[in-house]
């Protein structure tokens, strides 16, 4: 035992943990991600700047629910108060096989993780430039919950329907180009 403690292994019998999550998420890069929720209106309605990953804290739970994939996210945005973000809207619904049979709350204010410089460089981004917070996706990484936010503003009717129309015209180019280069 002290022989292979002094090599290095400080606990010799211990088994190592298998991967859990070895499925790719949509748009992860990391082996160890799953996607839980995905926001696929968030990117429609909102003309967004960047991304930034949060972690966020949960209960028991919640945390059962979410690998079930009992969640929703697309009513959901960021508030500030006190100088702490808190994620507002998300829909988390209760756990079956609580041991307590109350479960949780499913509709409560959840608050998010992330270093004090990014909280204020947020804040005086809502406070200033009028920018909405919004959750675009729902993950495990490394066996942590974590929430990737969308930074923008919010576009009206009409710049929706002209985004639509230049994805569609890009579409129809893409298409042309494809056919000339078969033919």
């Amino acid at each position: 035992m002290l022989r292979n403690r002094q090599a290095g292994n400080r606990y010799p019998l211990a088994r190592k943990r298998p991967i859990a999550f070895d499925h790719m998420a949509a748009g992860k890069d990391d082996a160890k991600t799953k996607l839980i929720a995905a926001n696929r209106r968030a990117r429609r309605d909102y003309d967004l700047t960047e991304t930034i990953e949060a972690g966020i804290m949960l209960i028991g739970s919640e945390v059962k629910s979410m690998r079930e994939a009992q969640v929703q996210i697309a009513e959901g945005f960021v508030r500030f108060d006190n100088d702490e973000a808190y994620l507002l809207g998300m829909h988390v619904a209760p756990y079956l096989h609580a041991h307590d049979h109350s479960g949780h709350d499913p509709d409560r204010p959840r608050k998010l993780l992330m270093h004090r410089r990014e909280l204020d460089r947020l804040k005086t981004l809502v406070d200033l430039e009028r920018v909405s917070i919004i959750p675009l996706s729902l993950y495990f990484k490394d066996g942590k919950v974590k929430v990737e936010l969308g930074i923008g503003k919010g576009r009206k009717l009409h710049d929706k329907r002209h985004v639509v129309a230049e994805r569609d015209a890009k579409r129809e180019v893409d298409r042309a180009l494809a056919q000339r280069q078969r033919g």
